[in-house]
């Protein structure tokens, strides 16, 4: 038995690979239809074309079963990569042909070096026609390098590869159509888990599941003996406290199938259920089972509050708009997202939720809006820490592949960021610019590069540690295009309204006093009325009405809805409809709240 994660920074081709090792081992049935990127099987993951959640299948090649882990690229979901990594045997590090490594390799790479593993080496897409395969090979050997890799791990087998096609080569020139080189190096690369079966039992939880009918579930491998169903075990849990509890189901990967089993030998990757409150770490083995090291979960860098829905809309799409509704959804992901933290505050309307940035607290809530709740979400704010007397707080490494005609704009948005340049390269018609900047400066980055670069540019962002204070960040420099009144905007109304910024909305749209309906052309708010229609009147005019034109209403995503909003303002978040609002709805509130600000500020400063 081999246990294999597939390693990658996002879209090299992880999950096509993983489609390949399924199809080859004919686990689909003759008439059964074959789904691209079949192990990506939640809505968002489809649609967004990324792994978010990490997950098992297995194959059978030869007298084997490979235990196959597909796992998440982007950095946000990093928490369930590091936790795989420890139930693996190796690891195929997956890097594109034209595009090298890239930072999360660099990540995940980092992780199963230190976990002692040998990698293998698959250059994938070596049909595109900018490929370069003998560069990436020298920047995979010096990133090997970098994070101090052993002699044997340098020593890694390179393979190639078409994922798409199903097909892994020993050299480029080769003309076989299949994966059977990658099955061959698996076996003679890796030794198979030794046979510990008369050993106590030991496993390690490294994963959590949930499931309606049968509970919390608890994933892990099997270090040593043989585990069953209906059995008695202890549970050493992070204190070293152990306790007595019984296995009632267990499973594992028959392809892509969850198998019901009576029993696994070590090391196989199994699911435990019955067990309510088993956590990640914990050891699940015999009477005198010593507890395994823990594993550590990074700490989230970024918090935001989910709050009650209290627009005059409420209710109106949701099926869930009550705090108490919130709550349990939110505790209910804390049973499976372990990067996750959900406190509560002062109000009990409001939760401050914790996790490892703005993609892995958007998924969330996008989630949350499809299965019918109403949420207002503050921006998102950073997670300050206090190293050795100093305040610190997260920095990323941001790498922009730009046309050089944008590079000068990029560079410039980033200084103006307080980020600090590392590196800028010439690569032809692009430039590539390495910045270190810290995670409060980049709140809105993303959309003001699409829009810089007309979408032409690639942005790569990771966190890389905790750094001291950068000093006061300007935020977003326009003001916002407030509705003053509650209803249907008008075409009328909105023609008139363009000329001092740009729209949100468009004729037609429900809006209500204090919502933001555009973004202002100048630095301050503007309050405008979207209903005013033309007035009617019996005198007709000799030449005719002007034709009004509206330019496009500017559609924002989620993502972008909360990189947009400042600290006064919200995001209304409906199964029908993502809304813009004002944290305070109508004027005088407004003014009262900021008259209340400067109180405060002026009392502090007394």
């Amino acid at each position: 038995m081999i246990n294999v994660a597939v390693i990658a920074h996002v879209d090299a081709g992880k999950s096509t690979l993983v489609d390949a090792f399924l199809a080859q081992s004919h686990v689909f049935g003759e008439h059964e239809e074959i789904v691209e990127q079949v192990m990506d099987s939640n809505d968002l993951e489809r649609e967004r074309g990324i792994t978010i959640y990490s997950k098992n299948c297995s194959v059978f090649y030869k007298d084997y079963k490979i235990n196959i882990v597909d796992t998440p690229g982007h950095a946000d979901f990093s928490s369930e990569v590091e936790r795989i990594i420890k139930t693996v045997d190796t690891v195929i590090l997956l890097v594109d042909s034209a595009e090298g490594p890239m930072p999360q390799t660099r990540f995940v790479l980092k992780k199963s070096l230190e976990q002692g593993l040998k990698p293998i080496l698959l250059i994938n897409k070596i049909d595109k026609q900018d490929s370069r395969v003998s560069e990436v090979i020298d920047e995979v050997y010096d990133l090997f390098l970098d994070l101090n890799a052993n002699d044997e791990q340098l020593d890694f087998p390179i393979l190639y590869g078409i994922a798409r096609d199903g097909i892994v080569r020993y050299e480029v020139e080769d003309t076989n159509n299949d994966i059977i080189p990658l099955f061959e190096t698996i076996i003679s690369h890796v030794e198979p888990y030794p046979d510990l079966r008369g050993e106590p039992l030991k496993m390690q939880v490294s994963a959590l599941a949930y499931d309606d009918y049968i509970g919390r579930i608890g994933i892990g491998r099997v270090y040593g003996g043989i585990i069953k169903a209906n059995e008695n075990v202890k549970v050493v849990n992070s204190n070293g406290k152990k306790e007595n509890r019984k296995i009632a189901n267990l499973f594992n990967y028959q392809g892509l199938k969850r198998t019901a089993i009576n029993e696994a030998q070590c090391g196989d990757i199994v699911l435990i259920s019955g067990i309510e409150n088993i956590e990640i770490g914990d050891t699940v083995g015999a009477e005198n089972v010593e507890p395994m090291p823990q594993i550590a979960i990074e700490e989230p860098t970024m918090s935001m509050n989910f709050m009650v829905n209290t627009s005059p809309f409420q209710g109106q799409s949701g099926k869930y708009v009550t705090s108490r509704n919130i709550r349990e959804r939110l505790e209910k992901e804390l049973e499976v997202n372990v990067g996750l933290r959900v406190e509560e505050t002062d109000s009990t309307d409001t939760f401050k939720v914790s996790g490892r940035g703005e993609l892995h607290l958007s998924i969330l809530l996008e989630n949350m809006r499809r299965e019918g709740y109403e949420i207002g979400v503050s921006r998102p704010e950073v997670i300050f820490k206090r190293i050795e007397g100093r305040l610190c707080e997260p920095i990323e490494e941001v790498i922009c592949s730009v046309p050089n005609d944008y590079s000068g704009s990029i560079i410039n948005m980033l200084n103006l960021r307080k980020g600090q340049m590392i590196d800028i390269q010439d690569e032809g018609s692009y430039t590539k610019i390495i910045y270190h900047a810290a995670t409060r400066s980049l709140l809105g980055f993303r959309s003001d590069f699409i829009n810089t670069t007309k979408g032409e540019g690639i942005l790569v962002r990771r966190f890389i540690e905790y750094a001291p204070y950068v000093g006061e960040i300007p935020q977003r420099e326009n003001g916002a295009l407030i509705s003053t009144d509650t209803g249907k905007a008008m075409t009328y109304a909105l023609w008139n309204i363009q000329d001092r910024g740009q729209l949100f909305i468009s004729p037609q749209t429900e809006v209500y006093e204090g919502m933001i309906v555009g973004v202002s052309s100048k630095n301050q708010d503007i309050e405008v009325n979207p209903l005013k229609n033309k007035k009617m009147t019996a005198v007709r005019s000799t030449g005719n009405d002007e034709a009004m034109k509206l330019v496009p209403p500017k559609i924002f995503s989620l993502e972008e809805a909360l990189e947009f909003i400042n600290d006064d303002e919200l995001v209304e978040i409906t199964p029908a409809a993502i809304r813009l609002r004002k944290r305070y709805l109508t004027n005088l509130d407004r003014r009262k709240h900021m008259r209340e600000m400067r109180s405060a500020a002026e009392e502090e400063e007394k």
